[in-house]
């Protein structure tokens, strides 16, 4: 069983990972890993900066950030790789954005659009070869709502005018067509890519006014913002809100469409699940027209209930009794079951925590409330911000904080660390396997889930045991210790 480990273990541990690299190298990778105690009440890995070259991290680029995370699960859009196939073949179905609909007729999440550019393409540029794409996609595919274009590298550097062409199609098919500068060489990650995505979204769509179906407003309108309906999550959320009596008006922008997006602007509240992917639009929305927002966290039952009283405080009497009497009568005994049953096979075992967006934060409780301890945790693409939230959720033990962490330094710290459960992306789940470790996959819940809301806790417990408590770990070995 892993162990918990003091700040002195701690420091001594990230020095031995951090030996083999060469000086220079050394003294950069040191910026980025930091050693945080329950009283600390700063997190100050170096953050949002280039990987260094010749190491091997597991971060996305711009492209994968607008198309695979924010405009793609749009369901009722056509979202057009613009460029060579290998990208955009690589963002086709890679993610769970579950969706209601009829693929190919009325929603278009997993279907592959591409431009398909060639050497000819290169060399005197793509405009044409996407405004025939347009008005193809608009012929074959009539009740799609309007169109993105999700530039890749080469649309930057041959310079082709996205925007120009945007404009012409969109009045050429009487529909909004977006152009989005997402080329994968910007910014340093895929975070680039959800700030441009949402500042498209800014600039073509609430800035020009586009409407979404007419809707009459309630004082109980609600957005949900940042969810990408992983495996169902955001489904699992709009759940809970509709059982407090809330009506969500916009899922954004899982199984989300056109109209529930443009319609966010009437919503009361604006409430935030990723905050690094959409914490933008959020500000925008706040600045702009006045509506505020904040951010909730419906990973295991401590944080469920902690921010349905906090979303219910911003409402009525009626919405707070509705809440308490949910959460003390139908919430807390069900989940308290799959406690009662999971905590004492998981009590006190450990977890090396590491993915993007919000997870490596807001699942350390849920693993908390299923008695197992998170030593080490850490961010694909953060921000400082992201870090200095992380510090409300590190409260119970010494934790090891690393950004940007190289396959070496995972493998490293999961020998060092020896921990129970290693819980990172695809990347690195055959790495752990390997090592005999047991693994789960927290970026699309390994093929599981929901793990958001109140069914989704119990699946997650579920699977936390199954991959925990599985006995072929006991007939795995290493390759290098045979």
């Amino acid at each position: 069983m892993g162990v918990l480990v003091d700040k002195e273990t701690a420091l001594k541990i990230i020095e031995e990972v951090l030996s083999a690299y060469p000086k220079k190298a050394k003294k950069d990778r040191e910026k980025h890993i930091a050693v945080v105690e329950p009283q600390d009440d700063k997190c100050t890995p170096k953050s949002n900066i280039k990987s260094r070259p010749g190491v091997m991290t597991v971060r996305g680029c711009a492209y994968a950030g607008s198309k695979g995370v924010v405009w793609g699960p749009i369901k009722d859009m056509i979202h057009i790789s613009h460029g060579p196939v290998g990208c955009g073949y690589y963002s086709r179905a890679g993610r769970r954005n579950y969706y209601i609909g009829t693929t190919g007729v009325d929603t278009f999440v997993t279907p592959h659009f591409t431009t398909d550019f060639q050497e000819r393409d290169i060399v005197f540029g793509g405009d044409k070869k996407l405004m025939k794409a347009i008005e193809e996609l608009n012929t074959l595919f009539p009740l799609a709502k309007g169109i993105t274009i999700q530039s890749e590298c080469p649309i930057g550097l041959i310079g082709d005018d996205i925007e120009a062409v945007a404009r012409m199609a969109s009045k050429k098919i009487g529909k909004p067509v977006i152009p989005v500068r997402c080329e994968g060489f910007r910014g340093v990650s895929q975070s680039l890519g959800h700030h441009i995505a949402n500042d498209s979204m800014r600039d073509w769509i609430y800035e020009k006014g586009l409407k979404g179906q007419e809707i009459e407003s309630t004082p109980y309108d609600v957005a949900i913002w940042g969810d990408y309906n992983i495996g169902g999550d955001a489904w699992a959320t709009r759940k809970i809100l509709e059982d407090m009596g809330l009506r969500v008006i916009t899922q954004f922008s899982g199984d989300g469409t056109f109209s529930e997006v443009a319609n966010a602007v009437k919503a009361r509240y604006i409430l935030v699940h990723c905050y690094r992917s959409s914490n933008y639009l959020a500000r925008y929305f706040e600045e702009k027209f006045g509506i505020p927002w904040i951010e909730y966290n419906f990973f295991g039952p401590t944080q469920i209930f902690a921010s349905m009283r906090k979303i219910a405080a911003l409402f009525d009497d009626k919405i707070v009794e509705r809440t308490e009497e949910l959460i003390e009568k139908v919430y807390k005994p069900r989940l308290d079951r799959v406690i009662e049953k999971y905590r004492p096979r998981l009590e006190g075992k450990t977890v090396l925590l590491y993915v993007g967006g919000l997870r490596p934060r807001h699942m350390i409780t849920a693993f908390e409330d299923l008695g197992m301890n998170v030593i080490a945790t850490g961010y694909e693409f953060a921000h400082q911000d992201d870090y200095q939230r992380t510090l409300h959720y590190i409260d119970k033990n010494t934790t090891i904080i690393i950004d940007d962490a190289t396959a070496y330094e995972i493998e490293e710290l999961t020998r060092k660390l020896n921990p129970d459960l290693v819980a990172s992306g695809i990347k690195e789940k055959y790495q752990a396997q390997k090592m005999g470790k047991p693994f789960r996959q927290m970026h699309s819940w390994d093929y599981s889930g929901p793990y958001h809301g109140i069914e989704g806790f119990e699946i997650f417990a579920r699977d936390i045991d199954m991959a925990v408590n599985g006995n072929v770990w006991k007939y795995i070995e290493a390759p290098w210790k045979k």
